[in-house]
This record gives structure tokens, C-alpha cells and sequence, in this order.
């Protein structure tokens, strides 16, 4: 990951800067990842821990509980999975580049209760690692934010999340705390789920304004989070976290925290909150359910200005000092909506057609994206015979920021012809087949509408030709243990 340096006001280096943006391993974006945001693409939120999922176990008896070590942990509090993604992904047309990639996710998570295991009342114990293999198509033939893949990350094993959790006045109360990703309760979507775009995840617009890509696979960090649900209808979550899960450096973020070890304690924090209102899915309501939430996010660090430097001039300046002035804290607010509005029976309340959109917005001066929204609609259990398989189609559109795409155009005054970022979008098409209870398939298509928000390709050296428009197919393999 060898590039210009974009802190130099040499012509060389300006001329660098917006086509690096987009390119997770191309000239200048590693030093601007690490001071902040990183410009690899974002990757999937990881699922929500006791999140039950159908085991392939079930069809196969004899791996069910091979010599009864399933069963003796379980007397004891303590349950294991393993679960295997693997994906295929060709880039057809557009991008930088043609090519296919294969890429792999093994997981292991971990499970306790710690009243059955120790006596301890109301505690539970949670972790998980992964086994990364493969290259992502993304990153090294793309160049675009939104990863086409949620898996997507630089070959490692890892830990993830390692936390334990106390319950309070009959489970209204929850206090979580050690090293954690935000992605696997804060800013997700239930609907989002089924898509395979990182960004319906963990959303591109956090993964590009905070450092490192923020607390969400593969970079948990070490953080508390507090719940208060008074009643199964409202929850209100406040998570404090260490601010950069792979703190400053001019590697990429996966590489300063290879492993996710570091545990890092020293960054100025990152604070969420986030209000969550269900309705509709108690016994007896007239409606279709839904779930509503709205949310804020503050990180306490510094931030560095999308336009001018520390001498006032723009960065595009062949007379600019090239340091990017600094700003003090970044925010963000969002809003999510998850809405069924079409239930096939009433035997089974969780198929039918569900909808959901979700949008979110930070401050232009300091931020590679001020504004994002998606939204989609799945359909599951509508075909004859496939009860449990699913389709869906989504959208989603992150807006390059106005401070951003000034000093394109002041590059653009200096280079003319270059082109001027502006936003980057994606469509996805998806469908997901269950073979046996605990493994599926799934094919997908997507298109990616102005990789990297519209930034040069950095395989043209004249500069002055965009990545072009991507067409993505790919199939994805799930098996759950």
C-alpha cells in the first residue's frame, strides 16, 4: 500500500488525493485514513450475538452433538457455533479492472450463561473470532466505497467482539462491557439484513467519517454499552467506545490492528445513543409491525478539513503548506424505519413483504459523506414450496460532501478535466435459497453507480478519466453449525 503522500503541496500529490479516495491501497489515502476516516471500503455489522439461526446439524444427526460435547457444555451454560460464508464475486464491466475473486469468512462464537457456569446471577459471557481468507473484489478491482461483499477485509484471524454482560430488575436493565463493535446493535436495520453491500450493514457514511471506519467489523475496540427497555415496545442504548479501534498510522487500519488485540484505551471517545419504539407485533394488534429508531453519534477527536489547510489556502493550492486544517469532534444523526406491509398469513407472522429506509447526515467541513440514505423491500415466504426463501431488491446513496467537492473543483481549475466527485450509489438485486435448514445460497447482482464517489481512476495516469460504472454478479454459500 505504497502511494503519494497527501500532505505535500507538490502538484504530484494534489493530483493524487481524489483518486485516492476511493481505493483502499492507492496513492495518498492511507495517512488520511489514519488521521480521519479510512477510505477502504465498509463491511458488514456482525450479527447480533443470540441471534438464534437454523444448524445444519439438524439435517446430519451425527455431527449434532459429536461425543456428546454439545450437550455436557450446554448442562453447563456453555453453547459454541461455527458458521462459513464464502463468496464469489466478478466485476464484469466497469471498475478499474475486470476480474472474479473468491473471499471467506470462518467463525467461531462463543456463548455463556454465567449463573449456570458460576453462580453468577444475570451475567452472560460473549466472543467471537474469525478466520478471513481471500482478496476482495472491492478493494483491488473496483476502487469503490460501498464493498460489494459485507465479508470483505484483509486476510487475518482475528477477534471480534469479548465481552460479558449483567442484567438488572428482571432483565430491563443491561450493562455490557469489553471489547465491541458498535455495528451489532447501533445504526442496523432488520430489513437491510438480507443484502450483501457492506453498506446495508454497518452504513458508508460512518464507515467513512470516523476513524478507522468506527467500531464495526472487523475492528471492534474496547467500549461499554448501557440498555434500558421498560417494555418489550421501547428500548433506549448509550455506547461509549475507544474512538479509533487501530489508532493513527499510515498503514491501513486492518493492518495496524492485524489481529484485534490492540485493545486500544488512549483515543478520544466514541459516544452513540439511539432510541428503538416497536409496534404492532404484540399480541392482538390491528397493525402490521414495525420498528422505528433514531439516533446520534459524537466522537471527541480531531478531524481533518475536507478543503483548507492549516495556512488558510486550499489544499489544492500549489502554494499550500498540503496539511489539512484540523477540526475539533465530528458528529452525526440518523433515523431508521423497518416496516412490514404485507404478511402472507396469519400462521406465520414473520413472512410476507417488509420495507425499510434509513438515512443519516454529518457535518460537510470535516466529512467525506454528509449525507446517506437506502432503503429497500424483501420478500420472504411469498413462493409456493420455498417458504424459507427470500428476494429483495435495495438501493443506497451516499452524497460526497460540499467541502469535498470544492477542492475537486479548485484541482480542477489547476487539471482541467478532472473529474469532480459527487456521490456514489448502488442497486441490489438478491436472492437467497435455503438448501437444508442451516445452509444457503445465494445469488446476487449489483450496480455501482460512480465507484468512489466519482474520484480518477488511478490505472489511468493522465488523471483525468473516472472509474467507470460497475456491474457486479455474485453467489454467495452460508453454513450455520
Amino acid at each position: 500500500m505504497k502511494g503519494t503522500f497527501c500532505g505535500r503541496s507538490t502538484l504530484a500529490s494534489i493530483a493524487g488525493l481524489t483518486g485516492c479516495i476511493g481505493f483502499a491501497c492507492v496513492a495518498a489515502g492511507e495517512e488520511k485514513a489514519a488521521s480521519n476516516s479510512t477510505p477502504a471500503p465498509a463491511v458488514a455489522a456482525a450479527p447480533v450475538p443470540g441471534t438464534p439461526s437454523p444448524s445444519i446439524a439438524t439435517s446430519f444427526p451425527a455431527i449434532a452433538d459429536p461425543a456428546g460435547i454439545r450437550s455436557a457444555l450446554a448442562a453447563k451454560g456453555i453453547q459454541f457455533g461455527v458458521n462459513y460464508i464464502g463468496d464469489v464475486f466478478g466485476n464484469l464491466t466497469g471498475g478499474s479492472r475486470r476480474g472474479t475473486v473468491y473471499e471467506g469468512r470462518l467463525e467461531l462464537v462463543i456463548d455463556a450463561d454465567l449463573e449456570k457456569l458460576a453462580g453468577w446471577q444475570g451475567g452472560s459471557f460473549h466472543a467471537n473470532a474469525y478466520q478471513i481468507h481471500g482478496a476482495g473484489l472491492s478493494r483491488y478491482f473496483i476502487g469503490n466505497l460501498m464493498a460489494t461483499s459485507n465479508i470483505e477485509a484483509l486476510a487475518s484471524t482475528r477477534l471480534y467482539e469479548t465481552w460479558v454482560e449483567q442484567k438488572l430488575f428482571d432483565g430491563k436493565f443491561a450493562l455490557r462491557a469489553g471489547q465491541l463493535g458498535a455495528d451489532s446493535e447501533f445504526i442496523t436495520s432488520t430489513n437491510a439484513g438480507l443484502f450483501l453491500n457492506s453498506t446495508f450493514g454497518w452504513p458508508q457514511i460512518t464507515a467513512s467519517d470516523l476513524p478507522s471506519g468506527g467500531p464495526a467489523y472487523p475492528l471492534a475496540t474496547p467500549g461499554a454499552r448501557a440498555k434500558l427497555a421498560p417494555n418489550d415496545n421501547l428500548a433506549l442504548l448509550v455506547g461509549v467506545f475507544n474512538g479509533d479501534p487501530a489508532g493513527r498510522g499510515v498503514l491501513d487500519p486492518q493492518k495496524r490492528n492485524r489481529y484485534g488485540l490492540d485493545f486500544r484505551l488512549n483515543d478520544p471517545p466514541f459516544v452513540i445513543g439511539e432510541g428503538q419504539y416497536k409496534y404492532g407485533s404484540e399480541p392482538g394488534a390491528s397493525g402490521l409491525p414495525g420498528t422505528l429508531k433514531i439516533g446520534a453519534w459524537g466522537n471527541f477527536g480531531r478531524f481533518d478539513d475536507q478543503h483548507i489547510g492549516t495556512d488558510g489556502r486550499s489544499l489544492a493550492d500549489p502554494m499550500s503548506n498540503g496539511t489539512p486544517a484540523r477540526l475539533r469532534s465530528n458528529q452525526g444523526i440518523y433515523g431508521i424505519i423497518d416496516q412490514m406491509v404485507y404478511r402472507a398469513s396469519a400462521d406465520t407472522p414473520d413472512k410476507g413483504i417488509g420495507v425499510f429506509v434509513r438515512a443519516s447526515a454529518s457535518p460537510q467541513d470535516r466529512n467525506l459523506i454528509d449525507f446517506y440514505i437506502d432503503g429497500g423491500a424483501n420478500f420472504t415466504g411469498l413462493i409456493a414450496g420455498r417458504p424459507d426463501d427470500a428476494f429483495g431488491a435495495a438501493f443506497a446513496y451516499a452524497r460526497i460532501s460540499d467541502d469535498a467537492r470544492a477542492l475537486d473543483r479548485d484541482l480542477a481549475a489547476i487539471m482541467p478535466g478532472r473529474p469532480t466527485r459527487d456521490y456514489e450509489a448502488v442497486v441490489e438485486l438478491t436472492y437467497q435459497a435455503q438448501i437444508l435448514p442451516g445452509w444457503s445460497v445465494q445469488p446476487d447482482f449489483q450496480y455501482i453507480f460512480h465507484p468512489g464517489g466519482h474520484v480518477t481512476d488511478p490505472r489511468i495516469t493522465a488523471g483525468l478519466t473516472a472509474i467507470r460504472d460497475s456491474a457486479v454478479f455474485g453467489l454467495r454459500t452460508t453454513i450455520n453449525y
